[in-house]
């Protein structure tokens, strides 16, 4: 089965694509002075791109892992979340708190998705 690697540096991919799954690099916001609402949104954009890239789209995801810099942005960053899932496309997803590679990031999320 062949390896599709997209955007590429010599540190790591944004998309790997393996046969028919997708796999996406942890996801964060361009503008890190958004509240996490914000935040969500720019990432949620970027991930909408790179699923196009590679002739996905988000109602072929079908799993997520987001990290929050504090459990305190739950509920605002699911409002996000919530309006940009499809209706009966929810994928499955974990949410667990964890630092970031910079403070004022406040979400990031990586994804599995089908071609």
């Amino acid at each position: 089965m062949s390896i599709r690697r997209v955007r590429t540096n010599e540190r790591m991919s944004q998309v790997v694509v393996h046969g028919d799954t997708i796999y996406l690099a942890g996801q964060v916001a361009d503008d890190a002075t958004a509240d996490v609402r914000g935040q969500t949104q720019q990432v949620l954009r970027k991930i909408d791109a790179l699923l196009s890239e590679v002739a996905s789209d988000k109602t072929r995801v079908l799993a997520a892992n987001i990290w929050l810099t504090t459990m305190a942005d739950f509920a605002d960053m699911n409002k996000e979340w919530d309006a940009w899932v499809p209706a009966g496309s929810a994928p499955v997803r974990a949410t667990v708190q964890a630092a970031l590679f910079t403070p004022a990031h406040k979400i990031e999320i990586a994804i599995i998705a089908a071609k």
